[in-house]
């Protein structure tokens, strides 16, 4: 028994109470229900101000709440005891609450009748109040039925160790919740002018249990909102990554929970865990999936490492399984907004670069226009002059470099006029897989040379496009090119098509030195390359996006340091001829 809970009033032996007494006991209990205290707490010290006060041998005090039954026992003995139970319950056919499991005896018979107000108002042992009164172990009481008529109810021998017995039911906004009993060995222990004292001291306490459970849903909202406002401030801070966010929220939850000094919170989203410091688990675990779109992308969990009485989800509160459903959700917000942030930039950038594309392709078209003319004549004219007869070999020589330097400017041209599609195209319905073998023979001397091995799983079912054949063998032997080019020691290169509703597709996958996000941010960049100097001019892929998106489809890549990449080429079946694509279409993966 806590030193605080004695009383400095007259509670030796039998000795009578005062008014003032009473006012005193119940302005500790009060204190007490101000506290917040849990209801095991406020049971526990309420019982044993009781007996203290009583002097009697046992001070009890049931309480019906959040359907269950809660039962304090204070009893006195060389060493007083406290007591603490929760006892299991079930709805009776008239529809009151009844123990639910093992028999029950003749004392707690009367118990439940005091509680549901069911009194032989006829009876001495009854006062109006709905108390009940006994300092007589020999005697007999009815107790009336549930339909309360005369006939009905049951005789209940209270013969035991306890002479003198006071029932008290306890009411909260006039419906009672609960039982205030004292027992004494002796008889007519308690005088019957203090009945009403206790029956006003009863009502009190039944006032502090109001109060109190006031005073914890306010701590514990405090505490939930506290958690929600915390999360809120972590969500609107600039910069802030996805992962220290989660780890914020996840530090955010024990102080929310009714027992923070045992508890541990645990996050996990797309397979990553936040913790909270020192994380374990624990014997009492509270749940929540975090669901996106449908989809289970993780959970938020609450563990107490120590076990704690029953409560409405085993030691938790059904204020903290609203809580912590309320934060998977807040998580899941957070993930679909990072999401959709992720997305909006994906596809702004996007936007810049089909705008950079297409303002190179108009600067391109521009310049190889200008020059394919004077180019033309750079060319014609240096092949006419090694035709003349006595040209000194010091000038054919020279001559002979100005036309295959004409001859590479001219392919650049030509190229950069495909990637500005100003080069002129010829439709028609062809095979891919027809294409393909075509452009492979092709590089087939290339090939042989090289340590790669082909792997070719063309589609048999494959329908035809239309396309532009010769601008299609350029796709597949600028793919074919590059990837030759990412295995310089060999590899593996797999050419692939197959057959999806309205599209046919074309993959191209090598096993070379693959690439970062930076450089497949950059790859549809004309003159970007990685190459060295006089090994590349930087147009073989602005080409191939080019082609792709001027034949209605797009192109997808996926590329990994080290890993090597894949080029999926996506191309409608049913496009018409004069269909133009958008520059938009190059997806990075």
């Amino acid at each position: 028994m806590n030193a605080d809970s004695a009383l400095d009033i007259d509670s030796q032996g039998s000795g009578r109470k005062s008014r003032g007494d009473f006012r005193v006991l119940f302005h500790r209990i009060l204190q007490y229900a101000h506290r917040g205290a849990t209801r095991i707490e406020f049971l526990r010290e309420v019982s044993s101000l009781l007996l203290d006060f009583s002097s009697a041998d046992a001070a009890e005090l049931r309480l019906l709440e959040r359907n269950q039954h809660f039962r304090g026992v204070a009893m006195r003995g060389a060493v007083p005891r406290v007591q603490f139970e929760i006892l299991p319950l079930a709805h009776t056919e008239s529809g009151d609450w009844a123990p639910s499991a093992g028999p029950v005896s003749e004392l707690e018979h009367l118990v439940w009748a005091v509680i549901h107000g069911r009194i032989d108002s006829a009876s001495p042992h009854f006062t109006h109040f709905g108390s009940f009164i006994t300092g007589d172990p020999l005697e007999t009481v009815k107790i009336p039925g549930t339909d309360g008529g005369p006939a009905s109810g049951r005789l209940v021998s209270l013969a035991g160790p306890y002479a003198s017995l006071l029932l008290i039911p306890i009411a909260v906004e006039n419906h009672n919740v609960g039982l205030m009993m004292l027992k004494s060995p002796e008889r007519d222990f308690f005088p019957r002018e203090e009945v009403s004292f206790y029956e006003s001291l009863a009502q009190n306490i039944g006032v502090a249990l109001a109060h109190r459970r006031a005073q914890v849903a306010l701590r514990e909202r405090v505490k939930e909102l506290t958690c929600l406002y915390g999360i809120a401030r972590l969500v609107e801070q600039p910069g802030i990554t996805l992962e220290q966010l989660m780890q914020g929220v996840v530090d955010l939850l024990p102080p929310a929970w009714l027992y923070p000094e045992i508890a541990y919170g645990r996050i996990t989203v797309n397979g990553s865990t936040f913790v909270t410091r020192g994380f374990r688990e624990g014997p009492h675990r509270q749940t929540a999936e975090v669901v996106v779109g449908g989809v289970r992308r993780g959970a938020v969990e609450v563990h107490y490492v120590e076990a704690r009485p029953s409560l409405d989800e085993g030691p938790y509160l059904k204020e903290e399984r609203s809580l912590i459903d309320t934060i998977a959700r807040e998580v899941a917000l957070i993930i679909e907004r990072r999401q959709a942030e992720d997305e909006s930039a994906r596809l702004q950038e996007q936007l810049r670069h089909a705008d950079r594309l297409a303002t190179i392709g108009q600067l391109a078209a521009g310049v190889a226009h200008e020059l394919n003319e004077p180019l033309g004549n750079i060319l014609g004219f240096a092949q006419l002059a090694r035709k003349l007869p006595q040209v000194p070999a010091e000038v054919d020589g020279d001559l002979e470099k100005i036309v295959n330097a004409s001859l590479y400017a001219r392919e650049v041209i030509r190229k950069l006029m495909l990637f500005a599609r100003q080069a002129p195209s010829r439709r028609d319905r062809v095979s891919l897989n027809d294409v393909i073998q075509d452009s492979l023979a092709l590089l087939e001397g290339r090939l042989n040379k090289s340590a790669v091995e082909v792997n070719l799983q063309l589609a048999p079912d494959l329908p035809p496009v239309t396309a532009d054949p010769s601008q299609l063998g350029q796709v597949l032997i600028n793919l074919a090119v590059n990837a030759l080019q990412a295995m310089p020691g060999g590899g593996w290169l797999g050419i692939t098509t197959w057959h999806e509703g309205d599209n046919v597709f074309l993959e191209v996958e090598d096993t070379g030195c693959g690439m970062s996000d930076q450089v497949m941010a950059q790859i549809f960049i004309p003159f970007f390359t990685t190459k060295d100097v006089n090994q590349g001019t930087g147009l073989g892929l602005s080409v191939v996006h080019g082609i792709v998106t001027g034949h209605g489809g797009n192109i997808t890549v996926r590329s990994e340091t080290g890993r090597g990449s894949r080029f999926t080429v996506r191309l409608p079946v049913n496009r018409s001829p004069d269909r133009e694509g958008s520059d938009n279409d190059a997806i990075i993966a």
